[in-house]
């Protein structure tokens, strides 16, 4: 009879009441729980309605898109600043009073580019960094895969190279003008000296974090050691590389910069200093902006030749998050 009532109570119930699903826990617990235990993705029991308005952000910060736009509120807030900071002449231990406008460094900007002293001084700058950053990546890649694979010669050079790194590049300036013909020559020497030392010391330890069963694994094969250099070496110290000329990229319009200030007669550097001797100070912003651009642009081609350079990076690794 118990039995019977039952089954009268459950037939008179709603079938829509019947087929609601049962309470489940909030969504970020069964996330939690999730991830605990070591899930990936999207939770069995989620659908496309299901999925939160944080996981659609996240999802849109991920574009490229997002990124630009990130990254123009990013120097748009440095102008925003600037531009006030210079407005009202703020003086909070920075003095802003002598400080031009973004509004007077625009006008100059139109009014340089109606000669070709100020493009040549860039070009010239550009083909500097060049020259020295390219001698710098060469020499600096052939000796730290020779330090990073032969023990032999790493004890003969690297106490004589440990010796030499820490004097900084701006130190060398007298000596590169007794040493070379030519300013210009000394100049290059001294943007090479400032990319060569990152470039190695990241070439060396690319090298270095090569797993040794790669080796083993080559050796098996049959390879020879100069195939086992262009086929396993370069390739695994690659991404290494690359973080070494980024770096060695910055260090490079560094030295070159200081360079041109003290000892040189043309250049971003030079016009940069011209304008501060003749108190331009509209002139000095314009050749530190300069200086900036370029060398972000410089960087931004290092990074495009990595992720062309090495493909499997970005597969191996995943989406950034």
């Amino acid at each position: 009879m118990a039995m019977t009532d039952r089954q009268t109570v459950a037939s008179t119930i709603d079938p829509a009441v019947r087929s609601m699903p049962k309470k489940s826990k909030p969504a970020s617990k069964k996330r939690l729980l999730f991830a605990i235990q070591g899930g990936a993705g999207v939770l069995p029991e989620e659908n496309a309605d299901g999925v939160s308005v944080a996981s659609k952000v996240i999802d849109w910060l991920g574009s490229d898109i997002a990124r630009y736009i990130l990254g123009a509120m990013s120097i748009g807030s440095v102008l925003l600043v600037w531009y006030l900071a210079t407005k009202y002449r703020l003086d909070f231990y920075m003095r802003f009073e002598n400080i031009p406008t973004p509004g007077d460094v625009w006008d100059k900007v139109r009014e340089v580019n109606r000669s070709a002293k100020f493009i040549m001084n860039v070009g010239i700058s550009l083909r500097r960094v060049l020259i020295g950053f390219f001698l710098a990546g060469v020499v600096g890649v052939f000796f730290g895969i020779l330090i990073g694979r032969y023990r032999i010669f790493r004890a003969l050079t690297m106490p004589a190279l440990e010796v030499l790194r820490p004097i900084p590049a701006i130190a060398w300036v007298p000596m590169a003008i007794m040493l070379w013909p030519s300013n210009e020559v000394s100049i290059v020497f001294i943007t090479f000296l400032g990319a060569f030392f990152p470039i190695l010391l990241n070439t060396i330890h690319g090298v270095e974090e090569i797993d040794e069963v790669l080796f083993r694994a080559a050796r098996s094969l049959g390879t020879r050691e100069r195939d086992l250099i262009f086929s396993v070496v370069i390739p695994g110290a690659l991404q290494h590389i690359f973080t070494g000329l980024a770096v060695g990229m910055g260090v490079a319009w560094v030295s070159l910069i200081a360079a041109e200030m003290i000892s040189g007669q043309f250049g971003i550097g030079y016009f940069t200093w011209e304008a501060y001797s003749l108190i331009s100070y509209a002139e000095i912003a314009l050749g530190m902006i300069t200086i900036g651009v370029l060398g972000l642009i410089c960087s931004k081609a290092i990074q495009i030749c990595s992720k062309l350079a090495t493909p499997w990076i970005g597969a191996a690794g995943g989406a950034k998050k």
